[in-house]
C-alpha cells in the first residue's frame, strides 16, 4: 500500500484508472521501474486485460521486447505510431507441435491463434483476410495477411518469411502497400503499413530501406 502510494504521488495523477483493479497494480508495483509499470498501466487498459492475461505479458517480457525509440516515447509522452508496439521478437504459440519449415505454415500457426497474434501487434490491429488477391498487371498476386488498424486508420500488409530479411522480400511488400494504397486506401487514411516478419533480422538491409512505412520483425516459438 506505501508504495502504491508512492507510485500515485510521483505521477501526479488525479484519478487512477477503473480498468485496473488492486490486483493488476499489486502485480505491477512488483518492478522498480516506473516506465515498465507504466507501460502495462495503459495496455492494461487499451486491452481490457485480466490479471491473467497482465501476467502472460511480463512472462513473456512484452516491456523489453519493444523498441528503444518507443520506451522513449512513453517517457516522453509523445505520440505514438501504428509501428511502435510491434515487439521483436513476436511470441508465436507452437499449437502446431511441429519445426516450421516454411511460409505455408507459419502462416496456418497464425491463423490458428490469430487473436493472440493481432494482440502481439499492439493495439486496434483487426483481421481482414489470408492470401488477399490483388491483380498487379496480367498477374495475380497474393498478400500473406492483410489487416486494418482502426486506432491508426491504416490498412497493413504482413509478409511471412521463415528465413533471413532479403533485399528482395522489401521490394515485395513495398509493391503491395502501394497496390493499397492506390486501389484500397481511401483519401481518409493514413498510408499502408508493411510488416515484415522473418526467421532472422538484418538490420544492414533495414538501414538502408527508404520506406519508413517498412518493419521488419522476427518471431519466436513458444510451445503451447
Amino acid at each position: 500500500m506505501i508504495k502504491y502510494y508512492e507510485y500515485i504521488s510521483t505521477q501526479k495523477l488525479p484519478t487512477v484508472s477503473a480498468k485496473l483493479s488492486w490486483s493488476h497494480y499489486d502485480e505491477l508495483l512488483k518492478f522498480n521501474n516506473i516506465d515498465k509499470i507504466n507501460y502495462y498501466i495503459i495496455i492494461c487498459g487499451e486491452q481490457n486485460l485480466s490479471i491473467r492475461k497482465l501476467r502472460e505479458k511480463i512472462k513473456n517480457n512484452e516491456y523489453e521486447r519493444l523498441p528503444i525509440k518507443t520506451k522513449n516515447k512513453l517517457i516522453e509522452k509523445t505520440e505514438s505510431t501504428v509501428q511502435d508496439f510491434i515487439k521483436n521478437p513476436i511470441i508465436l504459440k507452437n499449437t502446431l507441435d511441429k519445426e516450421i519449415e516454411n511460409e505455408k505454415t507459419l502462416k496456418l500457426l497464425i491463423l490458428e491463434n490469430m487473436e493472440e497474434f493481432l494482440t502481439e501487434l499492439g493495439t486496434g490491429f483487426c483481421f481482414i483476410k489470408s492470401e488477399y488477391k490483388i491483380k498487379i498487371g496480367n498477374n495475380y498476386n497474393y498478400i500473406d495477411l492483410l489487416l486494418y488498424n482502426i486506432k491508426y486508420k491504416c490498412y497493413v500488409v504482413i509478409e511471412l518469411k521463415v528465413t533471413e530479411l532479403k533485399k528482395e522480400h522489401i521490394g515485395q511488400i513495398m509493391t503491395y502497400m502501394n497496390y493499397i494504397n492506390e486501389n484500397i486506401k481511401t483519401i481518409d487514411e493514413n498510408k499502408t503499413i508493411g510488416i515484415i516478419i522473418t526467421k532472422k533480422d538484418n538490420r544492414f538491409i533495414m538501414q538502408y530501406c527508404s520506406d519508413n512505412n517498412i518493419f521488419n520483425t522476427t518471431y519466436e516459438l513458444q510451445n503451447s
